[in-house]
């Protein structure tokens, strides 16, 4: 029953193997270089850490390139609103304009408007969100090196 199919099928898969040597060989070594090569790669360009740093006073941000900057938002959620307040008024001590947006496409179309002093953000959830500039969005990372 089984054991003769499985014992067939073994003889059949080994006489395939030795009349096809190039092609057998090729399946142990094509992985052994490759393997070979990312070990070389990984030694040439070794992973650096880096220590901590002490927590410093950077001084005070030049708010001058800040001025008539408007940030705008969208979903108007309440976790949005309460975000965005934190961001305008306890940074900055002008405050920063910032507007709400019912979508995307409204946000998409002020940046348009008001190419060189807007910024977008699009919450995605309470916890992530993307930077919308005038013709490129940039993605939030969590997992980022400390410099």
């Amino acid at each position: 029953g089984v054991w003769r199919q499985t014992r067939a099928l073994l003889f059949k898969n080994c006489l395939i193997k030795c009349r096809t040597k190039k092609s057998s060989v090729q399946e142990v070594l094509f992985p052994l270089f490759f393997l070979f090569w990312l070990i070389l790669m990984s030694m040439m360009h070794p992973h650096r850490k880096y220590d901590e740093v002490a927590n410093t006073n950077l001084g005070s941000l030049d708010t001058s390139q800040l001025v008539n900057f408007v940030i705008g938002y969208t979903p108007p959620t309440r976790v949005a609103r309460e975000i965005m307040k934190k961001v305008a008024f306890d940074n900055f001590e002008d405050g920063i304009i910032t507007e709400e947006y019912l979508s995307e496409e409204e946000l998409q179309e002020a940046s348009a408007l008001k190419p060189s002093n807007f910024v977008g953000v699009v919450f995605k959830d309470s916890m992530s969100y993307q930077l919308r500039f005038h013709d490129s969005i940039a993605m939030s990372s969590i997992y980022m090196e400390s410099r």
